[in-house]
């Protein structure tokens, strides 16, 4: 199995460059043992103006057949003739697939200490699969790439040149090409493309291909016009898989809702009259809470986890206290939005030094999110699902483990107080759930017992003697270690 990434350079931004983002150098030839052969990477060419990584992946036959136990597309048995005579070692398939993330595991998360401000840039790719699986022709492969922003050449390939009458066989040659993607981007859309294109994988599909789909795929399979194609292929047509995928790219999509929209549903169930002098918005007293509460803890560096479209960044942007912003989200366009929203492009430098944009989920570690001072959670909880957060929590508390953390959610006690908030209906139609007081502060004190933080708790919003505040606020302060635990650690 062959496939090639190449770019383009000037002598201020080199092409070897891509060296750096794949963490493999130019001018070295690189083996890696996987479980059914060795891959390869070499660079066929490299200078400042042009640079070519090539991926070969030898197949061992013998290993295959071992390893996968008879196992054909999606795990079903084989036919004894089918274990030797297939195409596994010369077309791209699942196991090109694997050979990527194992092969360029760093560069497929975006991670580059050497060149970080490349590994955030789109590039100018060309990426080139000399012979792809492709079930559905050419017009699918167009159909599966074109949308996520490639240019796309695909040749079939005849069955025999010399007997043209006999049709295309189903195999393609592509070639993608893009100057707006990142190389990360790249990589995830090969990882999930590859195999569907197949429509078959080389091992058993189990329930942590769900997970897999969801850590390359979800930041834009969500919106793809193929969604329900490539998440039922990618998970071999297994109904019960395919539909968990489902339910959490859903969550995905309804994430990407606009912030201004959720704001004017804070604004409608909180305006119960037509007076002139109308409340200050919710969303607003949320945000300079936890400002108020930033400013308190002394932190300069924080986190803004599920920043959305960034109006709590922009706001910290306007103290200068808060040297170092970070604002976090698995949506993309979020990102993109919060870029414009803050004018990223148009920012002075020592402006732009203070505020950076990442892409990333909650529900796993990252080691980018560790060190600061403080982090914040706002009106992030309720939209996951419950058996769930429990990952979100070790994430925050246990491997990020910021000094002070800002947890708010809605006090669902509170919605009594609005007639436009039908009976028993959340506020917003993403929420998972929405707690009351108590199941607040029993979370949030079992939070702090497990990862050894304080918590005290803020209502946001009028607080009301019956029904409390419309948004509670959890204050989480590290505690300080003891003379023995500082000696033990």
């Amino acid at each position: 199995m062959f496939l090639t990434i190449s770019t383009t350079g000037t002598p201020e931004r080199p092409a070897t460059d891509l060296g750096f983002l794949l963490h493999k150098h130019p001018e070295k030839s690189q083996a890696f043992s996987t479980s059914y052969g060795t891959a390869h990477v070499l660079y066929p060419e490299a200078d400042a103006e042009r640079c070519t990584a090539a991926l070969l992946l030898e197949v061992d036959a013998v290993a295959l057949v071992r390893r996968g136990k008879g196992k054909g597309r999606g795990g079903a048995p084989d036919t004894a003739l089918a274990q030797y005579v297939n195409d596994r070692p010369y077309a791209a398939s699942s196991l090109l697939a694997v050979a990527l993330s194992g092969v360029f595991s760093s560069a497929m998360r975006g991670v580059c200490n050497a060149r970080p401000e490349r590994a955030a840039q789109p590039l100018p790719l060309r990426i080139e699969v000399p012979a792809l699986p492709a079930r559905g022709g050419p017009d699918l492969v167009r159909k599966l790439f074109e949308p996520l922003g490639w240019a796309v050449t695909v040749e079939p390939v005849a069955l025999d040149a010399q007997f043209p009458e006999w049709g295309d066989s189903r195999y393609v040659r592509l070639v993608l090409e893009s100057e707006t993607l990142r190389l990360s981007e790249v990589l995830r859309h090969l990882y999930v493309l590859l195999p569907v294109l197949d429509d078959a994988k080389h091992y058993w599909v189990a329930e942590d291909e769900v997970d897999k789909l969801m850590r390359a795929g979800g930041a834009w399979l969500y919106n793809h016009p193929e969604v329900k194609l490539i998440t039922s292929r990618y998970l071999s047509r297994r109904w019960s898989l395919t539909r968990e995928a489902t339910e959490r790219l859903e969550l995905v999509r309804l994430a990407e809702a606009d912030d201004s929209e959720v704001e004017e549903i804070d604004n409608a169930v909180e305006a119960e009259t037509e007076d002139e002098a109308k409340p200050t918005p919710l969303a607003v007293q949320r945000r300079d809470a936890i400002v108020a509460a930033l400013q308190a803890s002394g932190a300069t560096r924080v986190l803004d986890l599920g920043c959305g479209q960034g109006q709590l960044v922009q706001a910290l942007l306007k103290d200068v206290r808060f040297t170092e912003i970070v604002g976090v989200d698995v949506s993309m366009r979020a990102l993109t939005i919060a870029s414009r929203r803050l004018k990223l492009d148009r920012m002075g430098e020592r402006q732009a030094s203070r505020v950076t944009l990442l892409q990333g989920s909650l529900a796993y570690t990252d080691k980018r999110l560790k060190g600061y001072d403080a982090a914040v959670l706002s009106e992030v909880v309720e939209h996951v699902d419950l058996p769930r957060l429990p990952a979100l929590e070790y994430a925050v508390f246990g491997a990020a483990r910021p000094r002070t953390v800002l947890v708010t959610t809605p006090n669902v006690e509170y919605n009594v107080r609005w007639e436009t908030l039908p009976a028993g209906h959340v506020r917003h139609g993403d929420h998972r759930f929405e707690w009351t007081r108590e199941e607040f502060r029993t979370w949030a004190g079992a939070v702090a017992e497990r990862h050894g933080y304080d918590v005290e708790f803020v209502p946001v919003g009028p607080d009301d003697p019956e029904v409390g505040p419309p948004t509670q606020m959890a204050v989480f302060t590290i505690k300080a270690l003891t003379e023995k635990e500082a000696k033990a650690a």
